[in-house]
């Protein structure tokens, strides 16, 4: 179970530490056989990143380090269905959602929501910061951006387990299936590179700039 934590709104940093929920799930390498692909989405060529995350990285660079890493799939357990839930909810709850342009004055900026506000990126950096802190793999957590229902750019975060890929997302505290999202999946960081992105399913040229949720 995780300990207590909270958005340290002074000085822009989280306060306590996450900790493993006891008994939480290992990590499996990726797998890939037909019955399973349906589980997962369809990924295609590289493309370019989000300026968002160019830009997020020059300002958090220890939280993007390049090169290869191993591609590594969580093992979906009951224990860590409940600590995605826990993540997803507790973030839900102490975020506000506030439009870039209303936060920092400018169209796109990704940033840790340390003061309590930001947008749905920003809900998806700490999301994956604190699974990580929690000793979750970095090549499971992948930033993706998407469509949602009403078109509009909307980011993400799924987990990659054994049993498929799970969202984590600030307009749903349910942990839901990539395909029971209703989304338009549009890119996301390679598993094995978080500096690399690629295309996903509907291919179709975007420029993707968030709104508030």
């Amino acid at each position: 179970m995780f300990g207590k934590a909270k958005l340290d709104k002074s000085t822009g940093i989280i306060a306590a530490a996450w900790v493993a929920a006891a008994g939480m799930s290992g990590f499996v390498p990726q797998s890939a056989n037909a019955a399973e692909k349906l589980a997962y989405v369809s990924v295609g060529e590289n493309t370019r990143a989000p300026i968002g995350w160019k830009q997020f990285c020059q300002d958090h660079p220890e939280d993007c380090t390049g090169g290869s890493i191993s591609a590594l799939d969580v093992q979906l357990t009951k224990a860590a269905l409940k600590e995605m839930e826990r993540v997803n909810r507790y973030v839900n709850d102490h975020v506000k959602p506030m439009t870039d342009l209303d936060h920092y004055g400018v169209v796109e900026k990704w940033a840790y929501p340390d003061d309590g506000y930001g947008d749905c990126e920003d809900y998806v950096l700490l999301k994956r910061k604190m699974l990580m802190q929690a000793g979750w793999p970095q090549s499971a957590l992948l930033i993706t951006v998407v469509r949602d229902k009403k078109g509009d750019g909307h980011a993400l975060l799924p987990v990659r387990t054994d049993k498929g890929e799970y969202i984590l997302d600030n307009q749903e505290d349910k942990i839901l299936t990539w395909s029971g999202t209703g989304y338009r999946f549009v890119k996301r960081q390679a598993q094995t590179d978080v500096n690399v992105w690629v295309s996903l399913g509907d291919n179709r040229p975007t420029n993707y700039v968030a709104g508030t949720r």
